[in-house]
């Protein structure tokens, strides 16, 4: 038998608070329907990417750790465990954030300004990251947190009501919750609705192949541009996740990553030049990155918010490199928000925080010179 779900902290007849950073907070007004019986049942669904080894053992084909699990063991990841011989996600329709956020604050700057994403996430991550925002989700057991029952379809249903342009898979490891991902996916896709993946890119190449045929566009994260800092600090590997990336970019994905510096670990102008040129070579001067502010997180409070200057400077050697679009985050009121036209350098969208002030952008190009300005813009 499966672990009921009764015995987790699973909100039944409640409503779903929707915040929204600049919204304020509201609630959908509707009960949950199906809890109970899901709550009877105790269902959870098989994995999509997984290998039989044997009646009791699997191994699960979703990430670069290739986790071998025998009945009954729980992943590293926290939400994957097989039963009889198949693996099945812990978390599937079972998010435990919920929120209705500016397309900004993912962070994607090339993709519709000023529209809102419904913003989901289940517990559970493949990564350890020393310095996570969200770690009290991400390195959380399922059980360890609220949830709340929200099928596929009803993410859909509520991205309608909410006015959203898009659904974003973030805040925790959308990897973990791979088929809740890819099954609301493919129903947003079918009402027009864009799919938004924010990730580290620490997946295997073939479930990305799959996913990549339901996303529009994603923000990776490239945490670092050295093997020893992604082992370290992120309890993971660096050539997956570049390969990612070009996978990505391959298969039609919008992508815009996000590089968040963090004093001594990963703020070296060596490393960052070697990324940009990486990037550059790689993924061509179109893609934009954003060089984030750390602020002192969870393992890493002995640590100070990285200066403002080394953010700049980040910046810089990115343009220097080649890059046309390189942004400061978190830094609310920095130019290095903006994105500039890199022919007529005038501001074609500005930006305080979140909300966009202007917009001059007309049919994907720079409205004073006609640059194309890469992105989704309409």
């Amino acid at each position: 038998m499966f672990r009921k779900i009764t015995r987790r902290k699973f909100l039944k007849g409640a409503s779903i608070a929707v915040a929204g950073s600049f919204f304020g907070t509201k609630l959908i007004e509707r009960a949950l329907s199906g809890a109970d019986a899901l709550a009877e049942t105790g269902y959870f669904k098989e994995a999509r990417h997984y290998r039989v080894i044997d009646s009791g053992t699997v191994e699960c084909a979703l990430c670069p750790r290739r986790c071998v699990l025998k009945n009954g063991q729980r992943s590293p990841c926290r939400v994957r465990e097989p039963r009889n011989g198949k693996l099945y996600s812990l978390v599937y329709e079972l998010p435990c954030s919920i929120h209705v956020d500016p397309i900004e604050k993912k962070p994607l700057y090339h993709m519709l300004p000023a529209s809102r994403s419904f913003s989901i996430a289940t517990a559970g991550c493949n990564l350890r990251c020393k310095y996570c925002q969200n770690w009290q989700i991400s390195q959380e057991n399922p059980e360890d947190v609220v949830e709340r029952y929200l099928p596929c379809e009803e993410v859909v249903n509520a991205a309608q009501r909410e006015r959203c342009a898009s659904i974003a898979y973030t805040y925790s490891e959308p990897i973990v919750f791979y088929e809740y991902m890819y099954d609301t996916s493919k129903l947003a896709k079918a009402k027009g609705i864009k799919n938004v993946w924010v990730t580290s890119g620490f997946i295997n190449p073939e479930p990305l192949e799959e996913l990549s045929g339901v996303i529009d566009a994603a923000n990776i994260d490239l945490k670092g541009f050295s093997e020893s800092f992604m082992s370290e600090v992120c309890g993971a590997r660096l050539e997956p996740v570049l390969e990612t990336i070009k996978i990505a970019k391959k298969n039609g994905i919008w992508v815009e990553l996000t590089n968040l510096l963090i004093p001594t670990l990963n703020d070296d102008p060596v490393m960052i030049k070697n990324m940009c040129v990486w990037i550059r070579e790689n993924m061509g001067k179109e893609v934009p990155v954003h060089f984030s502010r750390f602020w002192p997180m969870y393992k890493l409070k002995n640590l100070p918010p990285t200066p403002v200057k080394t953010l700049r400077m980040a910046r810089e050697i990115a343009q220097k490199e080649g890059l046309h679009f390189a942004y400061i985050g978190n830094v609310p009121q920095d130019p290095g928000n903006n994105t500039y036209c890199p022919r007529c350098k005038k501001t074609v969208v500005g930006r305080a925080g979140y909300f966009v002030m202007e917009n001059n952008i007309a049919s994907s190009k720079c409205k004073f010179c006609g640059y194309p300005i890469a992105g989704i813009w309409e």
